[in-house]
């Protein structure tokens, strides 16, 4: 039924390995550096999946809870497929275009402490718990929306996809960021 969800699971659980590893490390003057005004820091990559994530828990929670209720959406699943492949393909890494974040998952413009790696990683085994409190579900079955397109609805198990595919994306962001001519050194 859910035959991906243990491999999605897993990779949340490295990705946020991965932060900790590799960003874990970075001062908050690191953590907030950014190459251009425009662009994010590493710390507001990390806070706004924070964001995003967050934003899909009510529904998960009213899945696990077994109080999820079929709606016109469910009856149309391959509308939900249709929207599911397209976000799906727009957040993969290796995608190249941009997308200006919704206003409610922007991160803060203000200097993030330190924490947010620390947060992050809190953040995932949250996000690893709904995958397994909902692993006894038909994922695929049950409809839920966008985070962040209300129009835009997917599978439960899209939904995973997405976040963890968004995730790998923003890491890859983050680490270019830490790569860019003027980030700051360590001090020796």
């Amino acid at each position: 039924m859910n035959e991906q969800l243990p491999a999605l699971t897993s990779e949340a659980g490295a990705i946020a390995a991965d932060a900790e590893h590799v960003f874990g490390p970075l001062s908050r003057e690191q953590l907030n550096w950014k190459r251009q005004a425009d662009q994010w820091s590493v710390a507001q990559c990390f806070e706004h999946l924070i964001k995003i994530n967050t934003a899909y828990f009510p529904q998960l929670r009213r899945i696990e809870d077994g109080a999820y209720a079929p709606s016109w959406r469910d009856r149309v699943p391959w509308l939900g497929r249709f929207f599911g492949s397209m976000i799906l393909r727009a957040v993969q890494p290796e995608s190249r275009r941009k997308f200006k974040a919704a206003k409610h998952v922007e991160p803060s413009a203000s200097a993030i402490d330190e924490g947010i790696i620390a947060r992050f990683t809190a953040h995932q085994r949250e996000v690893i718990q709904h995958m397994t409190l909902t692993a006894g579900r038909d994922l695929s079955a049950i409809m839920v929306t966008s985070a962040v397109a209300p129009v835009a609805f997917y599978s439960a198990l899209d939904a995973f996809r997405i976040l963890v595919a968004h995730e790998r994306r923003h890491m890859a962001q983050a680490e270019r960021v830490t790569h860019a001519d003027g980030f700051p050194k360590r001090p020796e």
